[in-house]
């Protein structure tokens, strides 16, 4: 696959996602935040950090950047579109994902592996996890991971199956004390009605080498790298 992987000012997972997209068998490049190059990718990665410097909130300011509308057409024409940390942050402000990401219940910036347990297993971002491979073992590292939405908004979320990943313990329980900001539900990550575009705020791109600790984020992107066949 060719991927996109956007750089804003502040991004600083952006060199993580263009070496686990190589190391896994892919082109991918650099795409700043002013360009508009829409139709020349099968995938964008939006990557953590501070876009803009956090300033007013997460992603807040970043959505208005040129490149947003690429990422608009390409969802749109649907392409696949996955949002780490801070670009899952991004998708929310951009109104490409419901809900919002606020500040940790716990005040503290919590940078910890955690376990997530999948959803939807039927999903271009979840079908290559085994079930022997949950629950996942996988870094956090933000401040404002904290999931909120609006009950009408959790609820379709819940019905429609689009809940992809939860918090959980070693066991693959869902616990409040396996929650490690408070995001309700113990939302890890979602997508959107079309199941082209998702977002979690624990970072895959740091678990796709032994030296880091665990590889289980590679199942996640190799999902999301499946090709053509995987967008239903």
């Amino acid at each position: 696959m060719n991927v996109a992987v956007l750089r804003f000012p502040g991004s600083n997972s952006d060199q993580d996602c263009l070496h686990a997209a190589r190391l896994l068998g892919h082109q991918a490049e650099y795409l700043w935040h002013r360009e508009r190059r829409a139709g020349t990718f099968d995938a964008i990665l939006i990557p953590g950090g501070f876009s803009y410097g956090d300033y007013l909130r997460a992603g807040a300011i970043a959505r208005f950047s040129p490149v947003m509308e690429t990422v608009r057409d390409h969802a749109e024409a649907g392409g696949l579109v996955l949002g780490i940390c801070n670009g899952f942050q991004i998708l929310c402000e951009a109104g490409l994902l419901p809900g919002a990401l606020v500040r940790n219940r716990t005040p503290r910036f919590h940078c910890e592996h955690i376990f997530l347990r999948t959803g939807n297993r039927n999903t271009a971002f979840t079908r290559a996890i085994p079930r022997t491979a949950d629950p996942l073992r996988i870094p956090v590292a933000h401040q404002e991971g904290c999931y909120v939405a609006g009950e009408a908004d959790l609820e379709r979320l819940e019905a429609q199956a689009r809940v992809l990943w939860r918090y959980c313990d070693a066991d693959g329980e869902v616990t409040p004390e396996a929650n490690p900001n408070g995001s309700l539900g113990n939302i890890a990550g979602i997508c959107n009605e079309r199941g082209n575009v998702a977002g979690l705020m624990p970072h895959p791109e740091r678990a796709c080498e032994d030296i880091l600790q665990s590889r289980d984020g590679r199942w996640i992107l190799e999902s999301l790298f499946a090709g053509p066949a995987a967008r239903t």
